[in-house]
């Protein structure tokens, strides 16, 4: 199924599509300002987020994360909806997503889409859910799980709520505190994003901080 004009555009759910028709359809010119997921012989094609709140939530984990690494000196990238491939197999373009250590540098300047069969996957992934809850929890979690991310967190944008999953075996667990960030407890995270409903992000990043730094 080939999206021909934006009427015909379907988003926000599975399409069942070889590869070379999930490349035809995220490269179309109607679809320049969305996400595109391929796997398991499916597509997903997701618009990009406009609205405040996903925008801010997405702002707030993103600082938070990179605090703490400072904080804590460790080596970390961060990419925001970088896409990356498997080429005729996978492919995933989340909020977020991190290199962490040794894997800091892993991804040269000048790289476009990165390339999973010369580069590695990211350490950590995560999607922020404002109306893609269910399939955050779902069908993206099945597919990370099989990529062996180490680690991914979802952003439930409507409860103020950060939940971790440590992933392993082709399976995954929720935490309580990262192991990729180690000493980064997640109910920080959480109490952060309740700060920012009513805070904007300095006030919020200092009180982060002074968490941080304890």
């Amino acid at each position: 199924m080939i999206a021909t004009s934006p009427t015909k555009l379907i988003t926000d759910t599975w399409v069942t599509a070889t590869w070379d028709e999930y490349l035809q359809n995220i490269e179309h010119p109607d679809c320049k300002k969305t996400k595109g997921y391929y796997y398991d012989g499916k597509y997903r094609i997701e618009m990009t987020p406009i609205g405040n709140d996903h925008s801010k939530d997405h702002c707030s984990i993103q600082t938070a994360t990179s605090l703490f690494a400072i904080s804590k000196q460790i080596a970390i990238d961060i990419r925001d909806n970088c896409s990356y491939r498997k080429t005729g197999f996978k492919e995933f373009q989340p909020d977020l997503s991190c290199y962490v250590g040794d894997n800091a540098d892993a991804i040269p300047w000048g790289t476009g889409v990165i390339n999973l069969d010369e580069y590695p996957t990211p350490d950590l992934v995560i999607e922020i859910a404002n109306t893609s809850l269910s399939d955050d929890l779902g069908a993206k979690r099945l597919l990370y799980e099989e990529l062996e991310i180490a680690e991914y967190w979802i952003v439930d944008v409507h409860n103020a709520l950060v939940m971790a999953f440590k992933i392993e075996n082709r399976g995954s667990r929720r935490v309580t505190e990262s192991t990729i960030l180690p000493g980064l407890e997640i109910n920080v995270l959480t109490e952060a994003l309740v700060r920012s409903r009513q805070s904007n992000h300095t006030q919020v990043g200092t009180w982060l901080l002074q968490q941080f730094q304890q």
